[in-house]
């Protein structure tokens, strides 16, 4: 028998061996073969495949020179018998030497495997039309050659027996959103089918984090063998040599099936296994609970498909830095917060104002746009009534950088904007005036009929033992007014879509800045920004030719990423009119205004010096009014001066506020009176 059938039958038997059969027949039967007694060793495989030892069968005139695939006679076969048996010895390494060139052509073994099974199938056959059996011996051998076609089937079970490969069951270091074993499946798959791949898509050991064993396994075989001689040195380096076996071999080749029937496009397939890789790389380093979340959560960006493997890396840093941060979605939970009063504070497309829209034509992405007002002029309450029309009456996921008010300071602003802002009240529907004070008191007018204690104000009293949530419930019960403002907040927490995201930073430098934004955009594809104030970065205090620096990084931020980023300044408390205000007035190095698309300089008209103004509602106007005066002291006028504007005209403007509601209007054209 030629050595090839010898290997044929020592597959056989390693397929025996894997499904339990008898391991001490297993070993006494390649004992046979490897003393080259070739046919007691058919007859006892023969008789281990059907449950029975090779002693109690009765056997034909059978012989086992007939299983043979060369062709020779029977004579020949008995001499090279003996002479194997002399020969054995040196033999043996040649025949190991040929046993692991085959493993490395499996499709080679397999049509071997398959001439082998049909050659000795056929000769089977005419050896039985030849020399016929004994009565009852016939339909013995018959169903053992049945057997032998079927798979090695059991003489116990008329069915099929199909030997499965126990699977091994790991358990995975990565949580749900990390595994991803189709991916590492079609990754391997690919690079099975076309080991040339491993030339441009490959993983280097740092950043290899395979969560099935036994695919990063065939990964390091794919390294080494299949894609040996096409693999770059810097691939292989770090990583050991891969563990094969048949389980290993059988592995290989139903994956090479499996995505041989795929489309999958190898190099889309690279980045997004790559990418998921670094992902899980940081995230077995990043010691941080917190800070894990933040990683795993990268593969839920609304852009994260987009992101190439470098962008990967960057957005973990940026949820490092950003994480460093308080962090609140200013328009979420604003009902508990204002019913519970558990806050600091007891013990802030088209613009919202038609002519400055008109001006600017709108709201335009891409553009790097400022307000500067002099200090406790009411920026961070003009962020807030922007940010809110922008979020609510646009639709636009909005993000408030501030590093001067507080997220509660922020909070009750955006209620008080919400409840009086006409526009936006057309929307929660709900028709009411409340001041920031009314609200921070907690102090809600009764109905009419109401048989309750009122304060001088007429608002409802808390007993002085009444809880917050008693007080709260019987509020319910005999004020309209708190249930409109409870209303309007509920209305607002389920504006899911255009939630107004805050992130307070007080300490911190322009690449954290820059890290905190492109977090934002890349995690829920944030798209307008409101910074309030624009101020240089800690390590550059005092130094205002560095606020330069920082407004170039925001203009590139939004250039590079279609972004709109408006920004508050600071300017200086001067003896400048307000309608004369210039970029010399700036707190800051007035080489701001070179990188900025737009600026505008707003300042409060004192009240003295209100009968020295009048307005027009068209730039070029006949009709002229005057600006009225008001008791209340929130009533304010102010004057804003375009000072830059790439998209053309540069008015100057009237606009009358009012800062216990928030409510800021647009009046129209504002000027001197003749003889001032």
């Amino acid at each position: 028998m030629a050595n090839g059938d010898v290997e044929k039958l020592t597959k056989v038997l390693d397929a025996f061996e894997k499904a339990g059969k008898d391991k001490k027949e297993i070993n006494a039967i390649r004992k046979l073969i490897e003393n080259n007694k070739l046919q007691e060793a058919l007859e006892r495989i023969r008789a281990l495949n059907n449950g029975t030892p090779a002693s109690t069968k009765k056997r034909g005139r059978k012989k086992v020179k007939k299983v043979v695939v060369e062709e020779e006679s029977e004579e020949e076969s008995e001499d090279e018998n003996e002479d194997v048996d002399d020969e054995y010895d040196e033999e043996n390494d040649e025949d190991e030497e040929e046993i692991e060139e085959d493993n490395e052509n499996p499709e080679e073994d397999d049509d071997e495997y398959s001439s082998y099974k049909d050659s000795y199938d056929d000769e089977e056959h005419d050896n039985n039309e030849e020399e016929p059996e004994e009565d009852g011996e016939e339909e013995d051998d018959d169903d053992e050659d049945d057997d032998i076609k079927s798979g090695w089937g059991d003489d116990d079970d008329d069915d099929e027996v199909v030997y499965k490969v126990e699977e091994k069951k790991h358990e995975s270091v990565y949580p749900e959103k990390l595994r991803n074993e189709e991916l590492e499946k079609t990754y391997v798959g690919l690079l099975l089918n076309n080991p040339k791949l491993i030339v441009k898509y490959y993983i280097i050991n740092e950043e290899c984090y395979f969560d099935d064993p036994s695919l990063l396994n065939i990964y390091k075989s794919i390294l080494f063998t299949e894609g040996g001689k096409f693999t770059p040195e810097i691939a292989k380096q770090g990583f050991s040599f891969s563990v094969d076996n048949n389980e290993t071999y059988k592995q290989k080749q139903e994956l090479k099936y499996e995505i041989s029937q795929k489309d999958a496009n190898p190099e889309k397939v690279y980045l997004e296994f790559r990418k998921l890789c670094i992902i899980r790389k940081s995230y077995l380093e990043e010691p941080r609970e917190d800070v894990q979340e933040r990683i795993i959560d990268i593969v839920d960006y609304e852009l994260y498909d987009q992101m190439s493997a470098d962008e990967v890396k960057a957005a973990i840093v940026q949820v490092s830095v950003t994480q460093k941060f308080k962090q609140a979605i200013l328009s979420e939970d604003l009902t508990e917060f204002l019913e519970k009063g558990e806050n600091n504070l007891t013990n802030g497309l088209a613009l919202p104002f038609p002519i400055l829209s008109n001006v600017f034509k709108g709201i335009r992405k891409g553009e790097t746009m400022a307000f500067a007002m002099p200090s406790n002029s009411g920026k961070s309450r003009f962020t807030i009534d922007i940010s809110a029309y922008t979020a609510f009456i646009h639709r636009k996921k909005v993000l408030i950088i501030s590093n001067e008010m507080s997220e509660e300071k922020m909070k009750l602003c955006l209620i008080t904007t919400v409840i009086n802002n006409p526009e936006i009240q057309k929307l929660h529907g709900q028709k009411l005036t409340k001041t920031e004070g009314e609200l921070l008191e907690f102090k809600f007018r009764p109905d009419e009929n109401a048989n309750v204690k009122v304060d001088d104000d007429g608002f409802v009293l808390q007993e002085p033992k009444e809880t917050r949530k008693h007080f709260v419930e019987r509020l319910k019960k005999v004020s309209t007014e708190f249930n409109k403002t409870i209303a309007v907040t509920d209305w607002v927490n389920n504006q899911i879509n255009n939630m107004i995201y805050f992130i307070n930073i007080t300490d911190h430098t322009n690449d954290e800045l820059q890290k905190v934004i492109m977090n934002y955009y890349y995690k829920e594809k944030i798209e307008y920004v409101f910074y309030d104030t624009l101020k240089t970065d800690t390590a550059n205090i005092g130094n205002g030719e560095e606020i330069k620096r920082t407004a170039t990084i925001l203009s590139n931020l939004a250039q590079n990423f279609s972004m709109y980023i408006c920004s508050t300044l600071q300017l200086t408390e001067s003896s400048t009119l307000p309608i004369n205000l210039t970029v010399n007035d700036l707190a800051v190095s007035r080489t701001v205004k070179e990188v900025l698309d737009t600026l505008c300089l707003i300042k409060q008209i004192m009240r003295d010096d209100l009968d020295k103004y009048q307005y027009s509602l068209n730039e070029v106007d006949t009709k002229f009014f005057e600006l009225e005066k008001f008791d209340d002291p929130d009533v304010r006028y102010y004057a804003c001066v375009v000072d830059k504007n790439r998209a053309g005209a540069k008015p100057k403007l009237l606009f009358r506020l009012n800062l216990a509601y928030n409510v800021w209007n647009e009046l129209g054209y504002l000027r001197l009176k003749d003889g001032e």
